[in-house]
């Protein structure tokens, strides 16, 4: 046999060795006997630190960070199934677990202007989001891994947008409490609704509709669950954008999301309802 067929064949062998792997580690993660986890513990430490203007005391989280690991270590023992846990378990465990290791990221950094500063430092890694230091279960997953390839595509609900928060201003706020499966309906329909409500990230009403930057990158998100971006907005506003109205998007703050001072006071598990929303 020639080297160069040798050395094909060598290479077709580790190729589907390879694909073998991986098959048996996705069959893994997909058959787990794992059971749904309580996030009692991330819930309280929200109600903590995360404050009534939305901003976040990232110094609270590194005084109760023996907390907060417990909370990662439980998030990091129990990887979802679809066997096992329902639709809303599955989704409300990656919503937090994607809020709760973005807190971590900032807290391991802390003092840093924004997340975007927060430089990866290794090769053929493009962003901090590409970092891989999220261990669940022994499978490792960066934050656009749970965003891109979990949240996004297996659930296709474009409220997630609204619930998922990257450590910035612009981005929509922290809840001050865990998303949790039994109540995930009406907490996800406030996230969205709050979002579009708040003039810092969304100015909607006027003679154009000035949204997050967020309905522009995922404009197809929001296009698949209601046709069209002003459609979907027009679902939470109490006041739907007309047809003639121009949409435009603001530009986006990505500086940290901080309280350095700590909350003067602390959020509640529900959003706050904007002035004349009573």
């Amino acid at each position: 046999m020639k080297q160069s067929t040798i050395v094909k064949v060598s290479l077709y062998l580790l190729l589907a060795a390879v694909g073998v792997l991986v098959v048996q580690c996705r069959t893994i993660a997909l058959h787990t006997e794992d059971l749904p986890i309580s996030h009692a513990a991330w819930d309280s430490l929200l109600h903590k630190y995360v404050c009534s203007d939305g901003m976040v005391d990232y110094q609270g989280f590194i005084r109760d960070s023996q907390q907060l690991n417990r909370y990662l270590k439980l998030l990091r023992g129990s990887h979802p199934s679809a066997d096992t846990w329902s639709r809303s378990e599955q989704m409300a465990y990656w919503i937090n677990a994607y809020n709760a290791f973005t807190i971590k990221l900032i807290v391991d950094h802390y003092p840093v202007a924004g997340i975007k500063d927060i430089r990866p430092g290794l090769p053929f890694v493009n962003s901090v989001w590409d970092i891989s230091f999220i261990n669940i279960a022994g499978r490792k997953y960066d934050l656009n891994q749970i965003e891109h390839n979990i949240l996004r595509p297996l659930f296709k609900d474009a409220r997630i947008h609204a619930a998922i928060n990257c450590a910035s201003v612009s981005c929509p706020r922290l809840r001050a409490g865990a998303y949790t499966a039994d109540r995930l309906e009406e907490q996800l329909d406030a996230a969205m609704r709050a979002f579009l409500l708040d003039d810092v990230r969304n100015q909607p009403r006027g003679s154009t509709a000035q949204l997050s930057a967020i309905f522009s990158w995922f404009s197809g998100d929001f296009e698949r669950d209601r046709g069209s971006v002003r459609a979907y907005i027009n679902t939470y506003l109490p006041e739907p954008v007309p047809a003639t109205v121009d949409i435009r998007y603001l530009p986006y703050d990505w500086r940290l999301n901080d309280a350095p001072a700590g909350c003067a006071l602390s959020g509640s598990d529900e959003f706050p309802q904007p002035e004349g929303e009573e």
